[in-house]
C-alpha cells in the first residue's frame, strides 16, 4: 500500500491549553481511518490540523511522502502557497455544509475546481456532473441549496470536495447537524466511497458505521491517541477504562460478558 499521510508527533495548543498533545498516525492509500472520541478530545483540530485550517504548534505532516512546509532548525515554517497546494488535495466535509445560497447545485461543486485548479469551464462541468452522479444528486444540478434537504445538501458539499479530485478525504461530524432520518443517506454515500477505495480520515460519532467501514479505529482522549486497532478490537474489545466507558455511554456495542470458569 501507498503511504498518503503521515503525521509525527503533531501538536496543538491555544495560548496555556494544549489541545493535541503528540499525534502519531499514518493513513495508508484506500484506507478508512474512523477517529473517535468524547468532546474536547481532540478530533476536529487534529482534522483542522492536517488541512491547515490550523497551524500545527509542534510535529510534521507529510502528504504523499513530501513535508508540508520547511524545517529550520527544527522549527516548521508554512508558506501560503505550499498549503494552498495541499489544500487541493486534502478535501474536507463539515459538519455544517456552507454552499453559496445564490449558486445552483452544480454551480456550488464546480466552483472549487474553477477558483482553486483554475480549470476550462467544461472540465468543470464534467466534474460538477460526474462528482453529483456519484452521490446521487445529478438530477438536482440546476437546483438551489434552499431547495433541499439536509442530507441532500451534505451530499452536494460531498460531491464539492470530491471535484477536487483529492488524495485524501476528511470528514468532520459529517452527518451530526442532521436530522436522524436524513443521517443514513449521507453515510451510504460514505460507505459507498469507502468501497471505491476512497482514503478517509472521518471523525464521527456514528458506531455501526465506525464497526462495519473503517479498517481502523482510533480513540482519542485529552489530546492522544488512547487505543487503535481495527473495529473489532476497539469497538468489541476495548482494552482501556477511557475507551469503554466512552463506549458505554453511547451503548451501541455492549462490552464482552466476563468469562467465568
Amino acid at each position: 500500500m501507498n503511504q498518503v499521510l503521515r503525521i509525527e508527533n503533531l501538536q496543538k495548543s491555544f495560548g496555556d491549553l494544549d489541545v493535541l498533545k503528540g499525534i502519531d498516525l499514518t493513513v495508508e492509500k484506500g484506507q478508512t481511518i474512523v477517529v473517535l472520541g468524547a468532546s474536547g478530545s481532540g478530533k476536529s483540530t487534529m482534522l483542522r490540523c492536517v488541512n491547515f485550517m490550523e497551524v500545527p504548534t509542534g510535529g510534521q505532516i507529510f502528504l504523499d511522502g513530501k513535508l508540508v512546509g520547511t524545517d529550520t532548525n527544527g522549527r516548521m515554517d508554512y508558506a501560503e502557497r505550499d498549503l494552498t497546494k495541499l489544500r487541493a488535495k486534502v478535501g474536507m466535509v463539515f459538519q455544517h455544509f456552507n454552499l453559496f445560497p445564490h449558486m445552483t447545485v452544480l454551480e456550488n461543486v464546480m466552483e472549487g475546481p474553477r477558483t482553486v485548479l483554475k480549470c476550462h469551464k467544461a472540465e468543470c462541468e464534467r466534474r460538477g456532473k460526474t462528482y453529483l452522479d456519484k452521490v446521487g444528486l445529478g438530477w438536482k444540478a440546476d437546483a438551489y441549496p434552499a431547495q433541499l434537504s439536509g442530507g441532500q445538501q451534505q451530499r452536494v458539499a460531498i460531491a464539492r470536495a470530491l471535484a477536487m479530485e483529492p488524495d485524501i478525504m476528511l470528514f468532520d461530524e459529517a452527518t451530526s447537524a442532521l436530522d436522524p432520518e436524513l443521517v443514513g443517506e449521507v453515510l451510504e454515500t460514505m460507505k459507498e466511497l469507502a468501497e471505491e477505495g476512497m482514503t478517509m480520515l472521518i471523525v464521527t460519532h456514528e458506531l455501526g458505521f465506525a464497526y462495519t467501514v473503517a479498517d481502523k479505529v482510533l480513540f482519542l482522549s485529552e489530546g492522544r491517541i488512547l487505543e487503535q486497532g481495527t473495529p473489532a478490537e476497539v469497538l468489541t474489545y476495548p482494552q482501556q477504562d477511557g475507551t469503554k466507558n466512552f463506549l458505554r455511554g453511547h451503548g451501541t456495542f455492549r462490552l464482552p460478558e466476563p468469562q467465568i470458569d
